[in-house]
């Protein structure tokens, strides 16, 4: 039997710090290393992944732009975003990456499901759309089969700073948030929720 993951509220951090304690993490694992999940929100930043095009950054304004080692295009980072980084031994779980992708898919549709939301993902763009909205994204790394980055959800967040990219690469994707969908839980109270969706279908894989 896996343990379950160490879970770790880190509060408002730093993305590049955080991304340089994933990878310090990642690096030095081993068998015996339980696996973590990481519950946090960064101040404003643009990331651009491996994948990225310059052409999809349109006006960055005064906000950072880091260039990061996940998939995917740009997208944005702000205060009341809802962030999880799902550090996995992929091969001790016998989870394939596409499997890893459609979990945290499926925990926060389910997420979504319990506010009376009807939402989905997409194998074409991975993340998750309510209609044509976006309103949560998806990136992850792999090394030494095991996972870092994750998933990021727009609780009640400024959304402006969306305009100023492609988000994840799509001209015109329209973007949205808890918030404007009526729900009024606080970020802890859905962060706490969405965990529990997580572990539950990590236990599937122990």
């Amino acid at each position: 039997m896996i343990p379950a993951p160490t879970l770790r509220r880190l509060g408002r951090t730093d993305y590049a710090d955080t991304w340089r304690r994933m990878q310090q993490f990642t690096a030095a694992r081993d068998m015996q290393t339980a696996d973590e999940i990481w519950l946090l929100e960064h101040p404003p930043v643009f990331t651009q992944g491996l994948n990225g095009k310059p052409e999809h950054l349109l006006n960055a304004g005064d906000i950072p732009i880091v260039h990061t080692d996940r998939g995917g295009q740009i997208t944005y980072h702000g205060p009341g975003q809802l962030i999880a980084y799902l550090l996995i031994d992929l091969q001790r779980r016998r989870l394939g990456v596409r499997a890893l992708v459609e979990l945290m898919e499926q925990s926060t549709i389910a997420l979504l499901a319990g506010y009376g939301i009807a939402a989905s993902g997409s194998t074409k763009a991975p993340g998750v759309y309510v209609g044509a909205h976006k309103i949560a994204s998806l990136g992850l790394r792999i090394r030494r089969g095991c996972s870092y980055h994750g998933l990021a959800l727009n609780v009640d967040m400024e959304l402006s700073p969306f305009t100023r990219i492609n988000p994840c690469g799509q001209a015109g994707l329209a973007v949205t948030q808890l918030r404007d969908l009526g729900v009024h839980d606080t970020l802890p109270d859905i962060s706490d929720t969405l965990l529990q969706l997580l572990l539950q279908r990590l236990e599937t894989h122990s």
